[in-house]
């Protein structure tokens, strides 16, 4: 199984995977079925997302093949998901067909439901002390089949410290965890997933941000018509503002002007061939 470049884009100098929800989840959850040594990160992609890594960008390069050093360990084979409305109508401006949005609070509930019927241990790294443990019981009375590996909430100065991740990551080994949550907010959990990832051994790893918060049921969720209105980010806004006026209403348009002036342009498949050096990054 690999990644197909024919349904690969290029959006403001991101590889962008345009996928249907069930092929997604799919893909996804037979893949440590199918690689052996190469993990799947899972990235949603939305102005957020392009701001930190488009063109131009502070981290640019930081997940592509040509950042890579080839004496450095393997690293991971990225899926890139449609996630914010802008994204997905730009896509379809492009292919010619629709582009459904795959936010990772949709495709959780059907990949954790996967992991329960296969028996892959589940992991969650991010979300604070008080969050984890909300989640812990939701977790136990909602999914008592689930197999959970264990619950990571490392503090920020740890996740500027190589030693301190590299201890994290090997604890994240020892339990054996086949599927990672990271939840450390972007652009720090792609870093943290491109440089750390393999040494976790896990065969998936899904950056997904506030899908911590959301199970837990610390952070609700736009109601549907919001969302298919294409207005979750002015709900989002509107519940966390000191955290998220910037994102929104600085940082987003700019990256909106990159996306519209992409053209189409696909790429070759990311392959895994070395790590990726991280530098710190905000939440």
């Amino acid at each position: 199984m690999t990644l197909v470049p024919e349904r690969r884009i290029t959006l403001g100098g991101v590889p962008v995977d345009v996928r249907g929800f069930d092929e997604a989840v799919d893909l996804i959850a037979s893949w440590p079925l199918a690689h052996e040594t190469t993990p799947l990160a899972v990235a949603s992609i939305n102005l957020d997302h392009i701001h930190h890594f488009g063109t131009g960008s502070k981290w640019g390069t930081r997940l592509s093949a040509t950042a890579r050093q080839p004496t450095a360990q393997p690293t991971v084979e990225w899926l890139n998901l449609i996630d914010g409305a802008p994204i997905a109508v730009r896509a379809r401006q492009i292919v010619g067909e629709n582009c459904p949005r795959l936010a990772g609070s949709d495709l959780i509930t059907p990949l954790l439901d996967r992991a329960e019927q296969t028996g892959a241990s589940v992991g969650f790294l991010g979300g604070s002390v008080e969050t984890q443990a909300l989640l812990r019981d939701y977790l136990r009375l909602a999914r008592p089949g689930l197999r959970i590996s264990g619950f990571w909430s490392p503090a920020r100065q740890e996740l500027s410290d190589p030693d301190a991740c590299g201890r994290l990551s090997e604890d994240i080994a020892a339990a054996k965890t086949d599927i990672l949550i990271v939840g450390l907010g972007k652009p720090r959990q792609e870093l943290w997933i491109a440089e750390y990832g393999p040494a976790t051994h896990a065969q998936v790893l899904l950056a997904f941000g506030a899908v911590v918060d959301f199970l837990a049921g610390r952070v609700r969720r736009a109601p549907q018509w919001v969302s298919e209105a294409g207005l979750e980010w002015a709900w989002r806004l509107v519940l966390e503002p000191r955290r998220l006026a910037r994102r929104y209403l600085v940082e987003g348009p700019s990256a909106l002007v990159r996306i519209m002036a992409s053209k189409v342009e696909p790429v070759l498949p990311l392959t895994a061939d070395a790590a990726v050096p991280m530098v710190g990054g905000d939440t």
